[in-house]
């Protein structure tokens, strides 16, 4: 796919978990999981926000494209 998601990355440089981001932004900790694994075929735009705000980041911080070669 090229979409890569490095929640990951942003939730181990801001130092929290993913049960604590789940929690703040009301999302459940398996949904949280499958996006952080980018098993998901989309996000809203309204959890992306949310997401964004917890971490203090950019959806570009979050999402990053990869063109197939």
């Amino acid at each position: 796919m090229p979409i890569i998601v490095r929640l990951d990355v942003m939730l181990a440089t801001r130092k929290m978990k993913s049960k604590e981001l789940a929690a703040r932004i009301g999302l459940s900790e398996q949904n949280l999981s499958l996006l952080k694994s980018g098993k998901v075929r989309g996000v809203r735009f309204e959890t992306l926000a949310a997401i964004c705000r917890e971490l203090d980041c950019q959806p570009g911080d979050i999402l990053e494209f990869e063109a197939d070669t």
